[in-house]
């Protein structure tokens, strides 16, 4: 299989041209790596389903790692947690390069998203128990998990939202449902596509719904492009995005600072997230009125 030049590689791996509607730390970091591996085997049999496995697999390395609670396992676990965080953006990257995209590999992803998330913070949970000798060290992991988890979704709704009116990824949904074609297809894939509606579909029900209420009930429908197109918000809900709440989550491992990486978690990026509602809320939907 023929490889475009690196440049127009890259181009062609990523979701959108509009760079503003991705994450920083993605556009500029994690998606230059990412392509990198996704150039070296693009000739090869490599599957992207092959390479979400692979990120899922890094990802519950990490959790064990933090579970072990040495300085060098929690160093480990950081450098782990950064390469799922890698591989998270080749397999997305490797099916758009390949326009081999499969509803198998876009519900497996998700699903591993958010099993990997609740491994990892019930790992360092513990370990905040077992070093506290309190069950209340345990409380900040469990808002760590939601708040990433919510948070993340909000992103993705946001972005996804941005692209299908772009018209450069419509191949996700906004709020996943079951039709009559995913009950005649893939059977896998409709399993999984249960499971991921289980733990995703209030998900974005909610985030629909906060959408709503930010837009207020006097929105003019005609302005819903200038509404999601909006750059300045586009950019802070980048920050909430699963390659910045990771790469935090591996920086403060590096310095085996999990105590301070929860309450970053809760306080810092529960805030940007206020922020980020807040302007959309009382700015945005006010200067569209």
């Amino acid at each position: 299989m023929k490889r475009p030049g690196p440049a127009e590689f890259f181009r062609q791996s990523l979701k959108s041209n509009s760079y503003f509607a991705d994450e920083l730390i993605n556009i500029y970091l994690l998606r230059p790596i990412a392509a990198v591996f996704v150039w070296l085997v693009y000739p090869t049999n490599i599957t992207p389903n092959q390479v979400t496995l692979l990120a899922i697999v890094l990802g519950c390395c990490s959790a064990v790692m933090y579970l072990v609670g040495t300085t060098v396992a929690t160093i480990i676990a950081g450098v782990f947690i950064m390469l799922k965080d890698i591989f998270d953006d080749a397999d997305g990257q490797l099916a758009r390069a390949r326009a081999q995209y499969s509803l198998r590999g876009r519900f497996l992803d998700s699903i591993g998203d958010f099993f990997v998330d609740l491994a990892v913070s019930a790992a360092i949970g513990i370990g905040m128990y077992r070093e506290q000798q309190s069950v209340a060290a345990v409380i900040p992991a469990f808002f760590a998990f939601w708040g990433i988890t919510l948070r993340v979704s909000y992103h993705v709704f946001y972005q996804a939202s941005f692209l299908h009116l772009e018209g450069s990824y419509s191949f996700n949904r906004i709020v996943e449902e079951v039709t009559d074609e995913d009950k005649r297809g893939d059977p896998i894939a409709l399993r999984l596509q249960q499971i991921f509606n289980v733990l995703y579909g209030w998900q974005d029900r909610l985030m629909l719904r906060l959408d709503e209420w930010s837009r207020g009930r006097n929105f003019d429908v005609r302005l819903l492009s200038t509404w999601y197109g909006d750059r300045f918000s586009l950019r802070l809900s980048g920050f909430l995005g699963f390659g910045t709440e990771l790469s935090l989550l591996a920086l403060c491992s590096f310095f085996r600072a999990l105590e301070l990486y929860l309450w970053l978690n809760i306080v810092l990026m529960n805030g940007i997230w206020l922020l980020n509602i807040s302007y959309r809320k009382v700015i945005l939907a006010k200067n569209l009125r």
